[in-house]
């Protein structure tokens, strides 16, 4: 167990260890969240907005759903060229 103190302006000072094992950096975003037994912190980053789409549930869904055929293997390539890749699709057909 560590402990640490509060300071000024509430301030708290995260002991070395917690902070290399949980790989923060300085200017990082922590999430305080109230909980039974005390406070929550939950290191955070921030998205862009023009990467967000990539987080909505939705795109998430499909991405589980490629990790998964790829696993199966239904899926093909890579492929070297795009004539390659014409020349598999027609011999699909």
């Amino acid at each position: 167990m560590q402990i640490t103190r509060i300071i000024q302006k509430h301030q708290i000072t995260i002991p070395k260890e917690a902070f290399e094992k949980l790989r923060l950096e300085v200017g990082d975003l922590l999430e305080v969240d109230v909980a039974e037994e005390g406070l929550l912190l939950i290191p955070q980053k921030l998205i862009s907005k023009d990467r967000a789409w990539f987080w909505t549930k939705e795109w998430q869904e499909k991405e589980k759903e490629t990790d998964e055929a790829i696993v199966k293997g239904e899926v093909s390539g890579p492929f070297k060229s795009a004539n390659e890749l014409v020349q598999h699709l027609r011999k699909k057909r």
